[in-house]
């Protein structure tokens, strides 16, 4: 199926359901659509359905100084972070499961499947971030056993409204950001916004340049009926950054700011240009229909000088004064066209409630991929691109990559799922499910015009219950199977086989339980089955067999006094191998029961948050305590652990007048040295050191 038949069948589709729906003249003043549902949801409100969800919202993200959407999920505790390509794009795992190590990991814009590359996201354009965990993830085509995120942009408002905000801060943070809303007539409305930052790290030589925009429209045609349509342009510039290296487990003998690539290099670029168009229409009271398009174009290209990390070409372990690299050089493409179409509503049959979602999504994805690689040539003692990392030159002469991968991947999926929440009784619901999904995938070797090829269909079930205790408690169970698409070649350049999950929850939720707490419980146990870890020797991907997790998780947000209110969550998990799996890469064993890298068995924070007047002015102070605990740093070694580390950041502002604000925030107030994620011993990425920032808003 091709992309402008696509595009003219979802703008015919349009066109009819606008046409059929527009009322008289007469009711188009400032008309509201009856229900703005979101995707794969159906009229089922989260609070009734069979699994955990957090939610994080744009205040949150305010008062705790948050600009960069990896870490606003550090406040789910479920979530760690993983390796991210040398800081390029966003990477983490729910429940201890990730997608591939070299791609980053999926998720869901206004319920849209996030493929190819977005740099690493901002937070400017974020009104909420919805972490669904557990088995519900199967319904969305993530098939991620321990979740999904959905991210809810910033919607256009009738009534004018917006802000401009300028921030500094030290290593030369300098960041502009906006937001504008506004109506156009009664019945239409825009909104913008985005950011600019231009600022150093606390890297040497890695700084860091990105452009936002995020364009939004929406017209109410009808009562019954609305128009959106939302854009995002992004250009991201940033150099390629691998971390340091740790000999011996001596993280002590590090510096936060040691950069071991070139500087002749320059950035890594990614570009995106991404469109959504939906329609909400309210067949009637009880039936809605959702349509949506999304198209995405992004690209990820540049050069880097990384680490060599196979221990027989790296001359470091026997001369403490020459580091052996690699010479990359990336130019990957990726295009993605969406399509969905949905129902839902409710019935009663038999004197029994069903509230039912039944849909149809489609997509295409095309990645061309062109890796190309110089190495080190030990055997002929070849040591020309190797730097004393105590005191590196960048003069040396650059030798000439040749192609490792050249790879073009198109990804076909189309997908039928079907849904009931049955009302048993007044307080028992009973949740049944079922997606199919028809995937095709031709990835060809560009190198010696080879072909692969796989074609399936898969069927997942899912099932819950949910029992209302009251008004605001409830309990929960549910199990799910999902199926998730691996894209990409192994180092024997054969395509992989699909992920599988299944995944089993038991639970409790509760919303203003005693008019002040909300929260929620979870027992959770999850398996997968080939799961991709990455293969450092080659660049590629490789399997892990099956995997599995089990764990606990806590949520409470309480209300102390009227004005001061505390927020805790905690998380354990138990990810490990299920099997036995010999790394062919490495030639090394991965024992059955090994931890998955990067995942944290303990995890949680608190969070304190305080509104008082200050020389009578409104004044907020916050403080939040993070702590992530020791995690495996790379996957062929068991014995190298990442430390555990606690955070302190703090958060302040003042409104000075109506419109002006100043803030403050400062992250690591104690000025912990600790390691974010690890690839290898050789590539290990440290934290911050204490960083601060200051802020002036202007809201009108």
């Amino acid at each position: 199926m091709q992309k402008p038949f696509l595009l003219s069948l979802i703008a015919i589709s349009v066109s009819a359901t606008a046409q059929t729906s527009v009322s008289p003249q007469q009711d188009l003043e400032h008309v509201e659509v009856v229900s703005h549902r979101q995707p794969y949801r159906g009229n089922v409100p989260l609070i009734d359905t069979p699994q955990a969800i957090d939610r994080i919202n744009a205040d949150t993200l305010e008062n705790e100084g948050i600009t960069q959407f990896i870490d606003a999920l550090a406040l789910s505790p479920a979530i760690v972070q993983q390796n991210n390509s040398g800081g390029m794009f966003d990477s983490f795992a729910i429940r201890g499961f990730s997608g591939d190590e070299n791609n980053p990991t999926g998720y869901l814009i206004n319920g849209f499947n996030v493929r190819g590359y977005s740099g690493n996201r901002g937070t400017v354009n974020i009104q909420t971030i919805e972490v669904m965990k557990g088995p519900g993830s199967a319904l969305y085509r993530q098939g991620e056993p321990g979740g999904t995120i959905n991210v809810i942009t910033k919607k256009p408002q009738f009534d004018e409204q917006g802000y401009v905000q300028a921030t500094v801060g030290n290593f030369s943070k300098k960041q502009v950001e906006f937001d504008y809303t506004n109506g156009l007539t009664d019945t239409t409305a825009y909104r913008i916004n985005g950011s600019y930052e231009d600022s150093d790290t606390y890297r040497d030589h890695v700084f860091y340049k990105n452009l936002t925009l995020n364009p939004s429209f929406v017209w109410n045609i009808s009562n019954s009926t609305k128009l959106s349509y939302e854009a995002e342009i992004l250009d991201q510039e940033k150099p390629l950054d691998r971390g340091v290296y740790v000999l011996n487990d001596d993280f002590d003998a590090t510096e936060p700011d040691t950069f071991y690539g070139d500087i002749r290099d320059g950035a890594h670029k990614v570009k995106v240009l991404g469109h959504q168009l939906v329609v909400n229409h309210a067949l009637n009271r009880d039936w809605h229909l959702l349509a949506g398009l999304a198209y995405r174009d992004s690209s990820f290209e540049g050069q880097s000088s990384d680490t060599e990390l196979s221990a027989g070409r790296q001359l470091l372990f026997s001369d403490p004064s020459i580091l052996s690299r690699q010479r990359r050089e990336r130019d990957y493409q990726a295009e993605d066209v969406s399509v969905r179409f949905e129902v839902s509503g409710d019935v009663e049959l038999a004197g029994v409630v069903n509230n039912l979602l039944i849909g149809l999504d489609f997509y295409q994805y095309d990645l061309d991929t062109d890796y190309r690689r110089w190495r080190t040539d030990w055997d002929s003692g070849d040591t020309t691109y190797s730097i004393n990392p105590n005191n590196p030159d960048y003069t040396i002469f650059r030798p000439e990559v040749s192609p490792t991968t050249l790879t073009s991947e198109k990804q076909k999926g189309l997908g039928f799922y079907a849904q009931n929440m049955i009302e048993l009784t007044a307080s028992t619901s009973l949740l049944l499910g079922v997606r199919m999904d028809k995937f095709e995938q031709d990835i060809l070797n560009r190198l010696n015009d080879a072909t692969q090829s796989q074609d399936q269909t898969v069927y997942t079930p899912r099932a819950g219950l949910v029992y209302e205790v009251n008004d605001s408690f409830n309990l929960y169970t549910s199990y799910a199977e999902g199926f998730r698409p691996n894209p990409g070649l192994d180092s024997e350049r054969n395509a992989f086989a699909p992920e599988e999950t299944t995944s089993f929850e038991i639970g409790a939720k509760w919303e203003n339980l005693a008019e002040r707490f909300s929260g929620s419980l979870a027992v959770f146990d999850a398996e997968k089955t080939n799961m991709l870890t990455a293969a450092p020797n080659t660049g590629f991907s490789a399997t892990l067999g099956k995997v599995e997790s089990q764990g606990v998780e806590f949520q409470l947000t309480t209300e102390l006094t009227a004005s001061t209110s505390v927020d805790i969550a905690y998380a354990y998990t138990d990810a490990k191998t299920a099997n036995e799996v010999n790394n062919l890469d490495w030639g090394v064993p991965i024992p059955k029961g090994s931890r998955l890298i990067n995942v944290a068995e303990h995890a949680g924070h608190i969070s304190l948050n305080h509104y008082t007047q200050f020389m009578d002015k409104n004044t907020y102070l916050g403080a939040t305590v993070l702590y992530v605990g020791d995690r495996l740093g790379e996957t062929t070694d068991a014995d190298y652990l990442l430390p555990s580390y606690t955070l302190v950041n703090l958060s302040a502002s003042i409104d000075l007048t109506e419109q002006f604000t100043l803030k403050f925030d400062v992250n690591n107030a104690l000025d912990e040295e600790y390691f974010i994620h690890s690839y290898h011993k050789l590539w290990t990425m440290p934290g911050s050191p204490r960083n601060y920032s200051a802020s002036v808003k202007y809201q009108f």
